[in-house]
């Protein structure tokens, strides 16, 4: 699989990046997101997974998880690090995500940390109606979107919150949380917003 442009420099960061990313616990990361997550066993699909953190915390908790990440570097740093949690990992990028869509199957939650500011405008369109058709009946999309200063050597975008709303709205999701923190590892004009979106359950239509 070709790279895609927003990967570019975290194959060649991977061995710190993998440090950096465990640095943190799931806790901490997707703490005040719990309450709005599916309870276990649900299918879950984490994408642009890095090393696995998020996906063997969920599959730890009772989930069936697959871990979508498109820079082979640190796929393999998650294939190590968490052997033996049940995670199941795939080589796939957004905005397409062909491999997974292939499949057919449909998800619970759909978690997207730290990836959606790597997505150029159209490209984001695109992801939106890609992640809303993998998504199940009442299923929950869980986006961290990073803001701040762009890192050397990497593709980031400045991504409003009015934005990725309206682009949910228009595939049928709404908002059922919405916040914004300060970066977790203390990085100078980092802060991230915190948004889950769901696909409303089909209605029941009376007999």
């Amino acid at each position: 699989m070709t790279r895609p442009a927003g990967t570019l420099g975290y194959g060649e960061a991977a061995d710190e990046l993998a440090v950096q990313y465990e640095s943190v616990s799931f806790d901490e990361v997707h703490g005040e997101l719990l309450a709005h997550y599916p309870p276990a066993p649900a299918a879950v699909l984490d994408l642009g997974a890095g090393t696995g953190r998020d996906a063997a915390a969920l599959a730890a908790l009772g989930h069936r998880v697959l871990a979508v990440e498109p820079t082979p570097e640190l796929r393999a740093h998650g294939e190590r690090l968490h052997a033996g949690s049940g995670v199941r990992w795939m080589s796939d990028a957004l905005p397409d995500l062909p491999q997974v869509r292939a499949s057919g199957e449909r998800y619970d939650l759909v978690l997207v940390t730290a990836v959606w500011m790597h997505l150029a405008p159209g490209e984001r369109r695109t992801a939106l109606r890609t992640v809303s058709g993998l998504l199940a009946p009442g299923g929950r999309l869980s986006l961290t979107v990073r803001h701040g200063p762009v890192p050397a050597g990497r593709r980031m975008y400045d991504v409003p919150d009015e934005e990725t709303l309206a682009l949910a709205a228009e595939h049928g999701l709404r908002p059922v949380h919405q916040a914004s923190r300060q970066d977790l590892h203390g990085r100078g004009g980092v802060r991230w917003t915190l948004l889950v979106l769901e696909r409303p359950a089909a209605r029941q239509h009376p007999a």
